[in-house]
């Protein structure tokens, strides 16, 4: 940790912080008095609990490869996978961080893409197998770690969808909050449907959880935080 800096870097930050900032305003409240858990799922994905303003968890560690499963990468394994893989397929650490980063994941899982919109594809037209197992599991990974970081946070107060997945797919949203109604997580699947940009309620209206689709600006949080940065340093 000294030495090296290994440690929990944690990874869209930039994304996280607008789209919480973006969903405190949507409610009118001040995100000092929010628990909200961001959810940026795309290509590459991450989950971030957010108490009171402050990331005090998130999903991705030292590197992009933990947590969630994503378009290639695997997301959490068990660590001695690689170990096996190197003693007993006599991998190299350069084929197996390949395999873990670039052909593991919704790739691995469905053998058919990275990509969301052909494993949905693969899903309708097709009904495959390997395609519908892959949504299975990326939809309940994210699941999972919104109970996990509901739990840690002793609630929460807004649910965000954001990313390319995240604002695109309606019906990973719906499964991904289906059965959560014991923590008051429910979604109205008319809004859930509906094609908007921006900001959308997907939450119905006795759902005691908001639940939003928030459309992510990260060259903007960019723009701000350096405004920021620039406006506090001492005048010549």
């Amino acid at each position: 940790y000294v030495e090296h800096k290994i440690r929990r870097y944690g990874f869209h930050g930039t994304s996280h912080k607008y789209v919480a900032s973006v969903a405190a305003d949507f409610v009118g409240k001040n995100i000092n008095e929010l628990k909200i858990i961001s959810c940026h799922v795309g290509n590459g994905a991450s989950i971030t609990a957010i108490n009171g303003g402050d990331s005090v968890d998130t999903s991705m560690g030292l590197t992009p490869l933990e947590g969630l499963v994503m378009g290639t990468r695997c997301g959490d394994i068990d660590p001695a996978i690689p170990i096996y893989l190197q003693e007993n397929l006599n991998m190299t650490s350069a084929e197996v961080n390949t395999l873990l980063n670039k052909k593991s994941g919704m790739l691995g899982l469905s053998q058919l893409s990275n990509d969301m919109r052909t494993i949905e594809d693969g899903i309708i037209k097709e009904h495959d197998h390997r395609a519908i197992r892959a949504h299975d599991v990326y939809a309940y990974r994210i699941k999972k770690y919104i109970g996990a970081y509901a739990a840690a946070m002793n609630g929460v107060d807004i649910i965000i969808f954001t990313g390319g997945v995240g604002e695109n797919m309606p019906i990973l949203r719906e499964i991904v909050c289906s059965d959560m109604e014991y923590m008051g997580v429910k979604i109205d699947k008319k809004e859930n449907n509906q094609w908007v940009g921006g900001t959308l309620d997907i939450s119905a209206e006795d759902s005691k959880v908001k639940v939003l689709k928030v459309q992510t600006n990260e060259e903007l949080m960019i723009a701000i935080e350096t405004e920021k940065i620039i406006k506090s340093l001492p005048k010549e």
